[in-house]
This record gives structure tokens, C-alpha cells and sequence, in this order.
């Protein structure tokens, strides 16, 4: 059995954060738990980057094995 894992990243919005964090984690998308804490805010005339967006991203337990 996998233990749990949960990090938290920040990137320039929350798709960008999600795919650090994939990277990080070297796990699909489709294993993972994705929470969206702070949604990026965006900048003087709409430029991005402002304030970071802030996911966490959890591995879910695999059913293969259960």
C-alpha cells in the first residue's frame, strides 16, 4: 500500500500550480486529489501573477490492490 502523500504549491495560476505539483509528486492526474486553496488574482489591467494561486494536491489510494 501507497502512503498518502499531500504538498501544497503555488504557481502563477491554479492550472500551473497543479502541474508543478504533478511534477513533483510524478503521479497522473487521475491519482490525484486537488484542492484549490487561493485562487491567483490577477494584476493591475488583467496581468496575471498579482497573488499566486495555492493548490494541494493529495495521491488517492489505488483500488487495484484492495
Amino acid at each position: 500500500m501507497t502512503p498518502k502523500i499531500s504538498i501544497e504549491v503555488e504557481g502563477k495560476t491554479v492550472e500551473e500550480a497543479i502541474k508543478k505539483a504533478l511534477k513533483e509528486l510524478s503521479v497522473p492526474r487521475n491519482k490525484v486529489k486537488i484542492e484549490v486553496l487561493v485562487d491567483e488574482e490577477k494584476g493591475l489591467f488583467g496581468m496575471a501573477g498579482a497573488k499566486p494561486a495555492k493548490v494541494r494536491v493529495s495521491t488517492v489510494k489505488s483500488k487495484e490492490n484492495t
